[in-house]
């Protein structure tokens, strides 16, 4: 089922000095930019002359997966849309209005083992579609490697 999403924008009041989820959050968001920087840095320095095969460079499997989700930026009321794909790294999302990438936030969802609240840092947007990775797991992570488990078990079922 195609689903149409208005073009609306909520860029919520961004005044300096607005930091609801603290300077740690920023210093974790900066780290982890700053880490996979480096490692692309790093992957992307060839010999002349070489080629390599382009291998999908994802930590985790990504699987299909369409859920309710609720994200809490810090300066905006509830942003509320549905999942595309979950990994035990990240998740995906389409959500009606605009999150600024580089942000940490709050996420909520339900996964077929139970409840997630998690924080996120925002990676990238394409249009409606935005990608998120987990910053700290550790009370979800139970929960989220086994969907993701499962889904894996249910895909490749599917594709057989």
């Amino acid at each position: 089922m195609l689903r149409t999403l208005p073009l609306t924008f909520n860029r919520g009041d961004r005044r300096s000095g607005d930091h609801c989820w603290g300077s740690s959050l920023g210093i974790i968001a900066g780290e982890i930019v700053a880490r996979e920087i480096i490692d692309l840095e790093a992957r992307s320095q060839f010999e002349p002359g070489q080629t390599h095969e382009i291998i999908d460079a994802r930590r985790n499997p990504r699987y299909k997966l369409e859920v309710e989700i609720c994200v809490y930026p810090r300066d905006c009321p509830v942003v509320r849309g549905y999942t595309v794909d979950i990994s035990e790294s990240g998740i995906s999302a389409m959500l009606r209005v605009e999150v600024p990438v580089g942000e940490v936030l709050r996420l909520k969802f339900t996964l077929p083992f139970g409840d997630v609240e998690v924080l996120a840092l925002v990676r990238h947007q394409n249009a409606f579609r935005y990608g998120f990775q987990f910053v700290e797991t550790s009370s979800a992570q139970d929960v989220i490697g086994r969907t993701c488990n499962q889904l894996a078990v249910e895909q490749s079922v599917r594709r057989s």
